[in-house]
């Protein structure tokens, strides 16, 4: 298949800005603020990014502010607030656990964890979500946007978790190897979807890229 089939939709997945205000604390599912700082990053990805595309945002803060950085460096952006604003993508959350140290959530056995997650894939922490859950809400909304915008070019400001998600659904791989995914800040994570044709009866995404750095 040809990754730059003209029915392909194109998903260019960015992890937000890092956040640096919340003291080591875990944030998850809260909405602290980004550091936008890094215009070396922002304008690589003003460079990078295709033009004339669908921006989809979360409902969280540090989407909307790392949007608004790449525009800065250099994108063009379209008009304001006419971004798609998707809840469901948000990050997961951790319920209680949000507000705590880092390091003393770490300390403890009070759950079982992942050894590149907060939590084990099925463990839903007091007051939150588990990933698998996660999983579950980010999956329709990728399949309705990719059938909404198809043969498009779909720029999608989220989360790690939910990045890892869509990768999970895109490999149809367990939600607990998807969390072996590296996801940084301002990477960018390329997924294809290509529909069915003549010679390719069922539909099929490909990764094209993982973690992308843009400088």
């Amino acid at each position: 298949m040809n990754q730059d089939s003209p029915m392909t939709t194109r998903w260019w997945w960015i992890r937000h800005a890092p956040v640096n205000s919340t003291g080591g604390r875990i944030y998850g599912a809260g909405d602290p603020l980004a550091d936008v700082s890094d215009i070396e990053s922002f304008r690589g990805l003003a460079g990078l990014l295709p033009r004339d595309a669908v921006w989809v945002t979360t409902h969280l803060q540090r989407t909307h502010q790392t949007m608004a950085a790449i525009g800065e460096a250099g994108y063009p952006l379209p008009e304001a607030g006419t971004q798609g604003i998707e809840i469901d993508l948000g990050e997961q959350s951790f319920g209680d656990l949000q507000g705590r140290p880092r390091h003393e959530v770490f300390a403890t056995v009070e759950f079982q964890r992942h050894r590149f997650w907060l939590t084990a894939p099925e463990v839903a922490p007091p007051g939150g979500e588990s990933f698998e859950d996660l999983l579950g809400r980010v999956t329709p909304v990728v399949e309705r946007l990719t059938h909404d915008y198809a043969r498009r070019d779909v720029i999608c400001v989220a989360h790690g978790g939910t990045i890892r998600a869509a990768l999970a659904h895109a490999l149809e791989i367990p939600a607990a190897k998807a969390l072996h995914f590296q996801i940084d800040n301002l990477s960018v994570t390329r997924i294809d979807h290509h529909p069915a044709e003549e010679n390719w009866p069922d539909p099929a995404w490909q990764v094209v890229m993982v973690n992308r750095h843009p400088k």
